[in-house]
C-alpha cells in the first residue's frame, strides 16, 4: 500500500519522529476532527513512554506484547514496534477508517508488522481479555469511559499507561464534570495538578479492584495539556484489599492558612475547621494518597536516555530527574509565591529557601508540578516563619 492508494481531499506531509517516518493528512490545528488524529506536541509524551515501556519490559524480563488502543496516525504504535528491544506483538486500534489505512501504510513504509483493529476501544478490550502486557489509552479527553473494560481486560503483571486531556476537570474548573467523570472532588489549589493526577490514580484504582486487581504507580507526570500515569496492575483479592485501604483517601485544605494534610481511607471522618485557623476545610477525594513515583523505576529510565538518542532528550532528563528527587516527598506542595501573598510580603528567593529548609534539618525537595513549588516536610507555619525572615532580610539588602 503507499500514499496513491488512499483517497483523500486533503494534502499530506511527511513527519519525522524518533526512528521512524510516516505521512498524515495536512490538517489546520490539532483537534479530534482531523481526519487522521497526530499531534506534534505529543512527541514528548511519546518519548516518555519508549523509555517507561524499556523500562519495564527490562523489569518483566521477557518480550512484551503492546496494545495502543487510541492510534490515530500509527506514530505511537510504529515507535513501540520500531524502537522498543525485546517487543512481540503490537496491536494498533482506531475506529476510523482513515486512520486504519494510514496506520498500515506507514507500518509497510517503516517496514514493520503490526496488528490492526478498528473496534470500539471497550470491545476491544473486552475480546482481548488477557491479551497484552501493556495497554496505553490515551484518548482525546477523559479516559473514564475505558477503565472499567481495562480492568476487565488486563491481567496481572501488566502496565497500563494512562493520559487524561480534561485537566480542567481534574484541577477543579469545572466540578461538575469531575464529579461525574472521575466520582471525585477535585480542589482549586497551587497544587490542583497533583491533585488531579491522584483523583487519577484513584479513580482507575477503585474500578479495577473491583476485579481483584490492584495498582502501583511507577511514574506520574503532568505536562503542558495533559496528565499521564504508568501503573503497574498485580492481582490478588487480599493485597487489592490492603492497597485500597492504604492508598485511598482525602486531601484536606485550608484556603486561608495553607494547611493542608492527608486523610486516609474511604469512609473517614475529617474535620470540618482548620485546627490552624478555625477556617473551614475543603476537601478533595477520593483520591491516591500513596506514592505516585517510583524511584528505582524512574532511574532505569535515566539510565536508558542516552540509548534511545531523543530529540526532546534535555525535557526528558529535566523532567524525570525531577520526578525521581520527589519520589518520596511529601503529598502536595507549598507555593512560595502564594505563601507570600497570604503574608502580604515580597517573595524571597526560592534557592534561599530551599537551603533554608535543608540546614534547618528538614526534608525538602522542587517538583516537576510547579517551578514555585517545593516539597517539605516542614509544617506550614514554621515555613511561613522562615519565607517571612527570608523576605525581611532580602529587602535590607
Amino acid at each position: 500500500m503507499n500514499e496513491t492508494d488512499i483517497k483523500f481531499k486533503t494534502e499530506i506531509k511527511t513527519i519525522k519522529e524518533g526512528l521512524v517516518e510516516i505521512i498524515i493528512p495536512e490538517f489546520e490545528k490539532v483537534s479530534s476532527d482531523a481526519p487522521v488524529f497526530y499531534n506534534p506536541a505529543m512527541e514528548f509524551n511519546r518519548d516518555i513512554s519508549i523509555l517507561a515501556l524499556q523500562q519495564f519490559q527490562k523489569e518483566l524480563g521477557k518480550s512484551i506484547d503492546i496494545c495502543d488502543l487510541f492510534g490515530g496516525s500509527g506514530i505511537r504504535a510504529i515507535r513501540y514496534k520500531k524502537e522498543l528491544e525485546n517487543v512481540g506483538e503490537v496491536s494498533l486500534n482506531d475506529i476510523s477508517n482513515q486512520a486504519i489505512e494510514f496506520g498500515k501504510m506507514n507500518s509497510e513504509n517503516n517496514k514493520l508488522s503490526l496488528n490492526f483493529h478498528q473496534k470500539e476501544a471497550n470491545i476491544l478490550l473486552r475480546e482481548f481479555r488477557g491479551k497484552f502486557d501493556v495497554v496505553d489509552v490515551d484518548p482525546f479527553g477523559t479516559p473514564s469511559y475505558f477503565i472499567d473494560s481495562l480492568g476487565y481486560s488486563i491481567k496481572k503483571n501488566t502496565m497500563i499507561c494512562v493520559t487524561a486531556t480534561d485537566t480542567s476537570a481534574l484541577c477543579g474548573t469545572y466540578i461538575e464534570p469531575c464529579i461525574r467523570k472521575y466520582n471525585a472532588k477535585p480542589n482549586r489549589t497551587e497544587y490542583c495538578h497533583e491533585t488531579g493526577i491522584r483523583i487519577l490514580i484513584g479513580f482507575i484504582a477503585l474500578k479495577i479492584g473491583k476485579y481483584k486487581k490492584y495498582v502501583e504507580p511507577k511514574l506520574s507526570h503532568s505536562s503542558q495539556h495533559y496528565m499521564k500515569t504508568y501503573l503497574k496492575v498485580h492481582k490478588s483479592s487480599k493485597d487489592t484489599d490492603k492497597s485500597l485501604k492504604e492508598n485511598i483517601g482525602y486531601i484536606a485544605h485550608c484556603n486561608k492558612c495553607l494547611y493542608r494534610t492527608p486523610v486516609k481511607g474511604l469512609t473517614s471522618t475529617i474535620n470540618d475547621n482548620c485546627p490552624e485557623c478555625g477556617e473551614k476545610l475543603t476537601i478533595a477525594g477520593p483520591l491516591w494518597i500513596g506514592r505516585i513515583q517510583n524511584q528505582q523505576f524512574i532511574e532505569g529510565m535515566l539510565h536508558e536516555i542516552p540509548f534511545k538518542n531523543l530529540k526532546t532528550s534535555k525535557k526528558v532528563l529535566k523532567l524525570l530527574t525531577t520526578c525521581d528527587e520527589e519520589a518520596n516527598a511529601m503529598i502536595s506542595f507549598y507555593d512560595i509565591h502564594k505563601i507570600s501573598k497570604v503574608l502580604k510580603i515580597s517573595a524571597p528567593k526560592l534557592s534561599e529557601v530551599l537551603e533554608t529548609l535543608k540546614n534547618k534539618g528538614f526534608s525538602v525537595t522542587r517538583t516537576h508540578f510547579s517551578p514555585l513549588g517545593i516539597k517539605t516536610d516542614c509544617d506550614i507555619n514554621t515555613l511561613k516563619k522562615i519565607v517571612c525572615n527570608l523576605s525581611i532580610d532580602s529587602n535590607k539588602i
